[in-house]
């Protein structure tokens, strides 16, 4: 019997607020998170015919690191721990997003492969393993397994339910100027033990959509950051100054930066007025809120298309 093909998007994670509560006893940084996903992301394919392994292409290929130590594979293992009798493959991963960027783009990836992984083996979605091989492969991945907006707590691993939010066209833009974050959460400067801002991150959907509301949110690493790359300045000045743009703010640990629109046609207008002015940064228009992260057979589509002609 043929293997299967499958892929999936890894879209981009956005930190729509980012609030620190404190720094624990084992000096990692407790946080409460608004987490929307992009439209737009990596894409990861599976040939689960072949052996366990790896290759890299597209735009940012060259600066993701070692094939070897990819959070993708990473996954991979974790889950084959989990289970025994795993049938892998061969992942071919297409990077777009920007590296160290603060979109959470090795997350997602690696959310990705878990999803790919839990096809192939016929794995439901909500089987506890996938969670377990999420949380054993970094903090933001298991946020990123279904691509669903909510507020994420702890080091990440503590997930509310998902909101639901209607989302918003937005405009997401990247300097070129990766930001390392355990650099960032350095010029933050809690000692173990501190408490930053004890206050809990709450609301529902109908709250948390609101971008007033948002507003009065805010990226408690977008400080640190600047004094890391002032262009991230620069950016959010360009943002707030684009026709039709509602809210900007930086995502994550930095650099990329985002605005939010009321219409899509506004959104992919600033963009390209945005390319115009800085032919140098990453730009693009997307769509804030839950992400398709569908799996898709590959082999089904072409014998579909191939029953049409």
């Amino acid at each position: 019997m043929h293997a299967a093909l499958l892929r999936t998007l890894a879209p981009a994670k956005v930190n729509l607020c980012l609030h620190i509560v404190g720094r624990r006893a084992d000096l990692y940084h407790e946080l409460d998170s608004l987490v929307a996903f992009a439209s737009l992301g990596d894409v990861l394919t599976l040939d689960a015919g072949r052996p366990l392994g790896l290759s890299v292409s597209g735009p940012t290929a060259a600066v993701s690191g070692a094939s070897q130590d990819n959070l993708v594979l990473r996954a991979a293992r974790a889950l084959q721990a989990l289970v025994p009798d795993l049938r892998t493959g061969h992942f071919e991963l297409d990077k777009s997003l920007p590296v160290a960027a603060g979109l959470g783009g090795g997350s997602s990836d690696a959310a990705a492969a878990l999803r790919l992984l839990a096809t192939a083996n016929a794995i439901e979605p909500d089987d506890p393993r996938l969670l377990e091989a999420a949380k054993r492969t970094g903090a933001d991945v298991p946020v990123c397994l279904d691509g669903a907006a909510r507020i994420m707590r702890g080091i990440g691993d503590d997930l509310d339910p998902p909101l639901g939010l209607a989302g918003w066209p937005a405009v997401l833009v990247n300097p070129r100027a990766p930001v390392e974050t355990a650099a960032v959460f350095k010029r933050l400067g809690l000692a173990a033990g501190e408490v930053h801002d004890p206050r809990r991150l709450t609301g529902a959907a109908s709250d948390l959509g609101s971008i007033d509301r948002l507003r009065a949110l805010r990226n408690d690493l977008q400080a640190p950051a600047l004094q890391i790359a002032p262009v991230i300045l620069e950016v959010l000045e360009a943002l707030e100054t684009l026709p039709g743009a509602r809210l900007a703010r930086m995502s994550g640990s930095g650099a990329t930066c985002f605005a939010l629109f009321d219409s899509a046609a506004a959104a992919e207008e600033a963009a390209q007025r945005l390319r115009l002015d800085q032919p140098g940064w990453w730009v693009e228009p997307t769509w804030l809120g839950d992400a398709d992260c569908a799996v898709i057979s590959l082999e089904a589509d072409t014998e579909a298309a191939a029953a049409m002609t």
